[in-house]
Parts: C-alpha cells; sequence; structure tokens
C-alpha cells in the first residue's frame, strides 16, 4: 500500500510494488490539458522504471510544448505517488511522474510547475494544502446519437440531494467511494448535485501535490468505472445548455511550522482570519481575470459562468472576482476561519496548473501585503473575462500567473495562451454537438 494509506516510511516503487503482488503499472504523467497518458509497465520491468523512466513522444502524448523532430519526453516516477488500483484490475498499480528530457525535468510539464510554485511558498516559511471537489455528469446517447442523462428516471427540476436518485446510482458511487478509502484518501461524501445526472465525491484535503495527484487518479477511477457499466462520466464544464455545469471548487489553506496560517480570533471583519489570509485572499481577487484562463481553459468552461438560469433555478457559478463568508455566490467562500475556497474553476481544469496558478497569486498578495477591503457584493470592476478569448488575455496580460506556468524555465505561457486562442476562434461558435464529441471525455 502507499504511505499515504499505512503512515509508513516509502519504500523504493520496485519493492512496495511487489510487496503489492502487484503485476503492472500505469506510468502516468498528463499534459497541459490534463489528459492522462501513460504506458503500462510489467512488474518485470519495474526496476529499470524506477531509474530510468520510460518514454514518450512528447509530440503524439499532445500540449507538451515539442515538435515531432524533439527528443523524447521521459517519465520519472515519484515513487510516493504510487498507488495500487486492483479494483480497475487486478495487480494493477498506478505511478504519477515528472517528465524529463535529456535528464532535466520538462518546463512544460504541470507537475514540474506546481512543484516549482511550491518551492517559492517553502521559501516564505509557507506549506500549502488543498482540497478539491469532483463534480461530473453519468450520461449516455439515445437511438440518435443524442447525450441524455444515464439515469433515465432522474428528471425533477430540482434533483439536489435526491435519495432516489443517489440510491438508482448506488454501485457506481459506493464502488468509488470503497476504492477512495481503501486508498486511505478519506472519502467523506457522495451526493447528487444540481443538475440532472451530476454526482460530487468528496476526499480529505492534502497538501497540494498530492491532492493534484488524487484529482487525476480519481478522475480516471471514475471514468473507467462507469464505463463498466455503460454510462460515459464526463467532467465537461457545461454539457447541457439548461443544467448546472461542474465545477472544481478548490479549498486552500495557509501553515507555518505546523500550524495554520489562516485563523485570527481578534479578526474585526467577522471571518476569523488572519492579515496573512486576508493577503492570500487579496492576491487571488486582484489576479482573478488572468486565473479565469487556467482553472477555466476551455470554450464550453464560459457557457458555465457566463449562464443566467438553469433549470433549477441557480448556476453556482460566479461572475465577479468577490468574496464573503459562507455564501456559494462569491468567487472566494470563506466557510471557516481555516480556509478559503475558490468557486471559479471546473472541470476542465488541470489540477496541477489550477493550484499553481491560485497559489502564486496568493502568494503575491501575502508579498505585497494586499488587502482585499470588506467581504460583500460585486460591482462592474470585478466582472470575469467573457470568454476564453478575453480569460487569454488576461494572463497574457498578468506577470504574476504568466510567471506561475513559466516558473520551470519556458514561456509555457505563450505556448498555453497561443493554443487556446486557436481553440477559441476555430470554435467558438459551433453547435453543441462538437462540445460534446471534443470535450466529453478529453479530462
Amino acid at each position: 500500500m502507499s504511505d499515504a494509506v499505512t503512515g509508513e516510511r516509502p519504500m523504493d516503487l520496485a519493492t512496495r510494488a511487489r510487496a503489492d503482488g502487484t503485476r503492472f503499472i500505469l506510468a502516468v504523467f498528463v499534459n497541459l490539458a490534463g489528459k492522462p497518458c501513460a504506458k503500462l509497465v510489467p512488474i518485470e520491468s519495474v526496476e529499470e522504471l524506477q531509474t530510468e523512466g520510460v518514454g514518450f513522444a512528447g509530440y503524439a502524448a499532445g500540449a507538451m510544448g515539442q515538435e515531432p523532430k524533439d527528443p523524447d519526453l521521459v517519465a520519472i516516477p515519484d515513487p510516493t505517488s504510487y498507488t495500487p488500483i486492483p479494483f480497475i484490475r487486478p495487480g494493477l498499480a498506478l505511478v504519477h511522474c515528472d517528465p524529463h528530457v535529456e535528464g532535466k525535468p520538462w518546463p512544460y510539464a504541470p507537475r514540474v510547475m506546481l512543484r516549482s510554485v511550491l518551492a517559492e511558498a517553502a521559501e516564505m516559511g509557507l506549506d500549502v494544502n488543498v482540497g478539491a471537489e469532483i463534480e461530473y455528469f453519468l450520461v449516455d446517447k439515445d437511438e440518435s446519437g443524442a447525450l441524455r442523462t444515464a439515469d433515465t428516471l432522474d428528471t425533477s427540476r430540482q434533483p439536489c440531494y435526491d435519495a432516489r436518485d443517489v440510491t438508482r446510482m448506488y454501485e457506481h458511487l459506493t464502488s468509488i467511494s470503497t476504492a477512495m478509502n481503501k486508498l486511505g484518501w478519506g472519502n467523506y461524501a457522495n451526493d447528487h448535485e444540481d443538475g440532472n445526472g451530476q454526482f460530487e465525491q468528496n476526499f480529505n484535503y492534502s497538501d497540494a501535490m498530492t491532492t493534484a495527484d488524487r484529482v487525476i487518479t480519481l478522475r480516471y477511477l471514475i471514468s473507467v468505472l462507469a464505463e463498466e457499466r455503460g454510462m460515459t462520466a464526463t467532467f465537461m464544464p457545461k454539457p447541457f445548455a439548461d443544467r448546472t455545469g461542474s465545477g472544481m471548487h478548490m479549498h486552500l489553506s495557509l501553515w507555518r511550522d505546523g500550524e495554520s496560517a489562516f485563523p485570527d480570533s481578534t479578526d474585526e471583519r467577522g471571518l476569523g482570519l488572519s492579515s496573512t489570509a486576508y493577503s492570500f485572499i487579496a492576491g487571488i481577487l486582484d489576479h482573478a481575470c488572468a486565473l479565469q484562463g487556467v482553472i477555466a481553459p476551455t470554450v464550453n468552461s464560459y457557457k458555465r459562468t457566463g449562464a443566467t438560469a438553469t433549470t433549477s433555478g441557480a448556476t453556482w457559478s460566479p461572475r465577479h472576482a468577490t468574496y464573503g463568508g459562507n455564501d456559494r455566490t462569491h468567487y472566494l467562500r470563506v466557510p471557516d476561519r481555516n480556509r478559503v475556497e475558490l468557486r471559479g474553476g471546473d472541470g476542465s481544469a488541470n489540477p496541477y496548473l489550477a493550484a499553481a496558478a491560485t497559489i502564486a497569486a496568493g502568494l503575491d498578495g501575502i508579498r505585497r501585503e494586499l488587502d482585499p477591503g470588506e467581504p460583500g457584493g460585486a460591482s462592474t470592476s470585478d466582472s470575469l473575462p467573457m470568454t476564453l478569448l478575453h480569460a487569454m488575455d488576461a494572463l497574457a496580460a498578468d506577470p504574476v500567473v504568466t510567471e506561475a506556468l513559466n516558473s520551470a524555465g519556458a514561456d509555457v505561457a505563450g505556448y498555453f495562451t497561443t493554443l487556446k486562442r486557436e481553440e477559441f476562434f476555430q470554435w467558438h461558435n459551433t453547435v453543441t454537438p462538437w462540445e460534446v464529441d471534443n470535450y466529453l471525455t478529453a479530462f
């Protein structure tokens, strides 16, 4: 089992895999779009995997800053991320990897970027913990090929938390819950969300890198186990025009010497937060428009944030960069004095990039000792980008968020914004069938 499960000092990858009876290991990395890429490595080659890694044609992986002529990406496993997943296939395990090129960490690799930003936080004496909420739809297609809710009885106007809808998906939801708990992630709730066919499954927070790894792993688990029951799980931000979209809310907290840096019982604003917490909030708000380009990175994202109504009566998607207490209409919600919840991200977000950019924005607020002002309502100056193109313009103009993407030593932000602008100009006026075909299983 992984060290996250046992709490023991980690063994090397080969020893751990053999001790578990693992027969094959998925060596995984994600590209900039969040696509999980992997090679299946037999246990007989595990020593070679842990010492030399495994090679990929980077251009073929997509969105990795390579051309066909470039040298191999070599995925070097991080043994601390080793995860046995026999509930997917007997003897199967997974390990997250850091791509390298010619012996050096590849700056276009999302995991490498997050590691660099976390090192900056450590230099400030801070550790960053993150929790993530994973929302998704379970769908299939009817005889004509049109997308529909997999559970054809899930039709009520306000299905959120409906016990009957949850029960009909009992086998799927409990298989995911059991998997998470066997891995030691601490699944504590599984519920029907606001849209017909939409669900959310929660797990305990951890350090930022571990949580990002778990988001990728969980999306994989949910997708594969849904397919086994004849369904498609999609994390697409807005698969249905009349329903709430799927977010990826992030809960963030800062820690110093093992103690939370957020609480302060003397806070006169009434939220119980320290000046460090308020400056972190102010930094995120100050860079919110650029952040949207990273945490809401698709054309479809802005059909979610731009929605004005849904069947249930609410979109649950902020349109202004504001903050407040336990109020889900804000971009940054403060549910208690220990954390803040960023509600602007969606299911298409790459969790490594989302965490890296958000943490960098918050750290900038701390360095500059920014003040977010009083908690409260929105103004027109707080408006978030209306389209992916607007978000890319904001990202390109923001040196802090740009540097978070470039922190490992290349112009990743330029490459990323170019890709996204091309996506916008090619697809922004297309109809929903294109979006379904291209986003349904993309993340």
